[in-house]
Formats: C-alpha cells, sequence, structure tokens
C-alpha cells in the first residue's frame, strides 16, 4: 500500500528522531558508537510529492558514553566543534520510489567542507500529518578532513544511521 505524504510544510520531530554515528578503531577490533541529541530539520513536499529541506545536527551534542573522547570527537583533531558547530544536509530532492522506499539527493557539509551525497531511506509509519524515514549510509571521514588517525588505529569509512520522523507543519 503506497501512502501520499501530503505536500506542503513538515518538521522534525526531535523528540522522536536520532541521527548516530558508528566507526571502526583499534584496527578493526573495536566498534565505537556514538548518538547526537541535537537534531533539527525540515522540509517541504511539493506537487508530485517530491520534497527539499535541511537537517542539521549540533556537532557538540556527540555521546559514545565516554567522556573524554566526547571531548576529544569536539576538539579540532575532528569535529572542531568551536569553530564548525553543525553537520548539515541539505536536501535537494527527496522521491518516493516504490511503496515504502526514498532516494535522497543532497549535500553533507562536515567541518565547513561540502560534498554531494545520495542515499536511499525506508519509509515507515506515513499518514496525511507524519512521516518516518530510517536511513543507513557510510562516508569516508577523511572526505570532510576528519583525518586523525594515531598509529593507524581508526578505519575511514564511518556507517551514520537515522531515524527522522516528520510531523505536518500546522497553519
Amino acid at each position: 500500500m503506497t501512502v501520499a505524504v501530503e505536500t506542503g510544510l513538515w518538521q522534525l520531530d526531535r523528540t522522536a528522531s536520532t541521527v548516530a554515528l558508528k566507526h571502526k578503531t583499534m584496527w578493526g577490533l573495536v566498534t565505537v558508537k556514538g548518538v547526537f541529541s541535537g537534531v533539527a530539520g525540515s522540509g517541504e513536499v511539493g506537487e508530485g510529492g517530491t520534497a527539499t529541506g535541511v537537517l542539521s545536527v549540533d556537532a557538540s551534542s556527540i555521546d559514545t558514553k565516554n567522556a573524554k573522547r566526547d571531548v576529544h570527537l569536539r576538539s579540532a583533531d575532528f569535529f572542531d566543534t568551536d569553530n564548525h558547530p553543525e553537520i548539515t544536509y541539505a536536501v535537494r530532492t527527496a522521491e518516493l520510489r516504490g511503496a515504502d522506499s526514498v532516494h535522497v539527493t543532497g549535500q553533507l557539509t562536515v567541518r565547513g567542507i561540502s560534498r554531494p551525497h545520495s542515499f536511499t531511506a525506508g519509509l515507515a509509519d506515513a499518514s496525511a500529518d507524519a512521516a518516518t524515514l530510517n536511513a543507513e549510509f557510510t562516508i569516508d571521514r577523511k572526505d570532510f578532513g576528519l583525518d586523525w588517525n594515531q598509529l593507524g588505529m581508526m578505519k575511514d569509512i564511518t556507517t551514520i544511521t537515522a531515524v527522522l520522523r516528520f510531523v505536518r507543519s500546522k497553519g
């Protein structure tokens, strides 16, 4: 069953959305997982169902359950949150493909470096007033100037997972 997502403005429901990362370290033996608590976003669904929008993540909100590591991730070695407080994904197009798949094309910006990026998300729980996207994709951290790697311990590929719940804006 295909559910049409209504045209108009949509807001990210921060309480029902998560953006997380996982990255292999210690020469691939340990997987570090972290969650960003500061996530915001909005979008617009136009006639024909194509959407545009922006998702922003407070880079300093990373929580890996290790305070010392989190401080290091916020430093100039990694996210450099003093100079680049936000990670953004500007959605150029998001198109429904089939009943439950959304192809997203946009631009990812980390540490002030922008790169084109596309991925496919699953569409879940879609109704006239709410829609949830589930996505998982990988990025090469070196593409965004995240090349600190003491003793070659870290892999270059980071996996990003996101559960993004959007609600129709009232008004």
